[in-house]
């Protein structure tokens, strides 16, 4: 064999190598990626001098192909593209500050946005595994000799002729032994499939293709069915639901950008704070990591993003800080926020399907970014008690509706019983869901400016069906992010609007305003109110429980609650934002109000047993002494009802009811 020359490759640095293997690329395993996606720079080069008229007659069928010698340990990439002129090597392999991409990207500038390689040192990133590399080339080039060169990880180089008869390029890596790994064939289908899976030229292993070619986010949405984004979304992430929606992006202004985003059906086992995003750079995987992208408030968000514009470093293992990221980032949640809205307007029964899901993470957008607040303000929705008089109809008469199905986690699955195609957006009132500018419009009359909303519907269910009895609409604003965060910008966002909690104060429409038919004891010139009042005042002994009297407005006062634990606004709120802040749970304040519901039959019988009673020696008679209790037990159901008892706390009230129970068996 002739030796054409000796030398050494000229780099940069004193000695290239170490920084590779230690420092630049940090996962090994990557070379085969880099090897692969130069064979693909290779035949698309060879396609694009093709089409420019400097290739004679037909080409071969792409394609790369790998193959392994165990007995040997060398691992060999071969693809029939455009090859290499020794003069070429020379350049683009031992000056390793300059990169063949660049210089033909500016010889055929306009066709060349399918080049993958804008990295000089990807070649390189065979020696983190390989002793020996080794290069046959013959150029596509009229007259072009065959070229082998050869390097064992030194500086230095040996380029000579080669036998090679076909145009293209072999790199053979003679492996280290500790990189045996990449002989195995399971090993090295695997890194295809995570790489180079989606790369349109086919890579052939063992006789067979082992890449699937087709990037459906190359494609044209209109050439595409829901099946195949369904299919798509379950070869990415098998053994996961179906999506809820999915939008797919393809811009060439300002950046050129391609990808499929899916919404998934979120669990509790989901991370939301992690991306799960598959970045790729001209259809070759780079990372998963790429959650500067990605808003913060998308992050559930899954699928594939491809662009050469996104700024990598060298190693193509980690973003760059760049403009670009930022505006990448900002088309990316006006796409999803106009899917949302074509959505609302073409689907509504859908919306709501997928608002369970998503909803939590529109409202962080909205908080996080103000565009993205303007682009989404309108399509916004709560659960409401409200029941359009269509629904209410439709129930009287049989007629299926859609029902929400309620559960304690925010995880719940709500799925339209009924779709219609072409569904207005008064549906989603039939569907128990409004936006809150419906809900001021429709109440208006009733309390203008005014929201009543609830945030636990299992503790607040009696305060919820108080409202709902005298027509007072209820918002559902349930999950962390309504309470803690969402409801003050709310508040912040509608200045002239008054938020209160069911449970903060009962709106005078609840209560009877006519107090003149209060009974007045003439013996003491108190009303039943006020008895009322100072009997549970002594029974309860608490002097920062604030006790009120009032009288429930009900046809049935049998079917309200005898009393109710109310949490003024205004403290609850500093209570809570001070918990959050130092990160405690927010324990049951001791001030409150207990307001007494003096229609209630209950109420009223332990007023005529109180003032019934007879006064024994002990100074407390026996009727007195229950109607005390009966006092505390009413108590006890008020702060059930509100907040639950913890283990001591229930075993004291099972204690305190047994003895009322006890006592009323003794009247018997």
């Amino acid at each position: 064999m002739t030796v054409l020359e000796k030398g050494n490759i000229t780099i940069h640095t004193e000695n290239i190598f170490p920084i590779i293997k230690k420092s630049l690329y940090t996962d090994h395993e990557i070379f085969l990626r880099e090897l692969i996606s130069n064979a693909v720079d290779a035949i698309s080069k060879l396609k694009m001098a093709s089409l420019a008229g400097e290739v004679k007659g037909e080409l071969s069928e792409p394609e790369i192909v790998i193959t392994v010698d165990k007995e040997n340990k060398t691992l060999s990439v071969s693809d029939n593209g455009i090859g290499m002129t020794a003069e070429e090597v020379k350049k683009y392999i031992n000056q390793v500050a300059f990169s063949s991409a660049e210089d033909f990207i500016q010889k055929y500038q306009k066709s060349a946005n399918d080049l993958i390689g804008h990295f000089g040192l990807g070649f390189y990133s065979a020696f983190m595994v390989a002793k020996k590399v080794e290069i046959d080339t013959l150029s596509y080039k009229k007259g072009a000799k065959p070229v082998h060169w050869s390097c064992d990880g030194s500086p230095e180089f040996e380029l000579s002729e080669s036998s090679r008869t076909q145009i293209g390029t072999t790199i053979t890596l003679t492996l280290m032994d500790e990189e045996l790994e990449y002989l195995e064939p399971a090993r090295i289908k695997q890194l295809v499939k995570t790489y180079s899976d989606f790369v349109s030229v086919p890579i052939k292993f063992e006789n067979e293709a082992i890449n699937k070619q087709r990037a459906l986010w190359k494609e044209s949405p209109q050439n595409l069915t829901k099946e195949d984004y369904l299919e798509f979304y379950r070869y990415l992430y098998p053994f996961q639901e179906d999506p809820l929606l999915w939008v797919h992006l393809s811009t060439d202004y300002p950046f050129l950008l391609n990808g499929i985003l899916y919404f998934p059906k979120l669990r509790p086992d989901v991370d939301v704070s992690k991306g799960h995003i598959k970045l790729f750079c001209n259809q070759v995987f780079v990372n998963d990591h790429c959650e500067e992208i990605i808003p913060e408030f998308l992050r559930p968000l899954r699928g594939v993003i491809d662009s050469p514009d996104i700024p990598l470093n060298v190693s193509r293992s980690a973003l760059t800080n760049d403009r670009t990221v930022r505006r990448i980032a900002d088309f990316i949640a006006k796409k999803i926020a106009d899917r949302l809205k074509s959505l609302y307007n073409e689907n509504v029964e859908e919306y709501i399907h997928c608002w369970q899901d998503v909803g939590n993470f529109i409202k962080f957008g909205s908080l996080k970014d103000d565009k993205f607040r303007k682009q989404v303000e309108d399509i916004l929705i709560y659960r409401t008690t409200y029941k359009s008089a269509e629904t209410e109809q439709k129930a009287d008469s049989g007629i299926p509706t859609v029902e929400v199905q309620t559960e304690e986690d925010i995880w719940q699955d709500v799925t339209p019983q009924q779709k219609e195609s072409g569904s207005s957006p008064s549906t989603y009132e039939q569907a128990g869901y409004t936006t809150l500018k419906a809900y001021l419009e429709r109440n208006k009359d009733r309390h203008e400016n005014r929201v009543f909303y609830c945030t636990d519907e299992a503790t607040q269910a009696t305060y919820v069906e108080l409202y709902k009895k005298q027509g007072l609409e209820v918002l559902f604003m349930d999950s962390f992010i309504d309470t803690n965060y969402y409801i003050p910008f709310l508040e912040f966002d509608y200045s002239n609007v008054k938020f209160s909690r069911v449970d903060a104060e009962l709106d005078k429409t609840l209560l009877e305003q006519d107090k003149s038919s209060e009974i007045v004891d003439p013996t003491t010139n108190k009303t039943r109110s006020q008895q009322i009042k100072e009997l549970f005042e002594k029974a309860i002994n608490k002097p920062k429980v604030n006790i009120r009297t009032e009288a429930l407005k009900s046809d049935n006062p049998q079917g309200t609650p005898s009393a109710m634990v109310l949490l003024p606004e205004s403290m609850r709120r500093l209570r809570e934002l001070t918990a959050l802040t130092q990160q405690q749970e927010m324990g049951f304040p001791e001030e409150h109000i207990l307001l007494i519901n003096t229609s209630h039959p209950l109420i009223q019988k332990i007023a005529q047993l109180a003032q019934g009673s007879i006064v024994q020696g002990t100074g407390e008679s026996p009727s007195g002494e229950l109607a005390k209790m009966l006092c505390r037990h009413v108590y006890d159901l008020a702060l059930i009802a509100q907040k639950g008892f913890d283990a001591e706390g229930m075993k004291a009230f099972v204690e305190r009811s047994n003895q009322v129970l006890t006592k009323l068996m003794e009247k018997i």
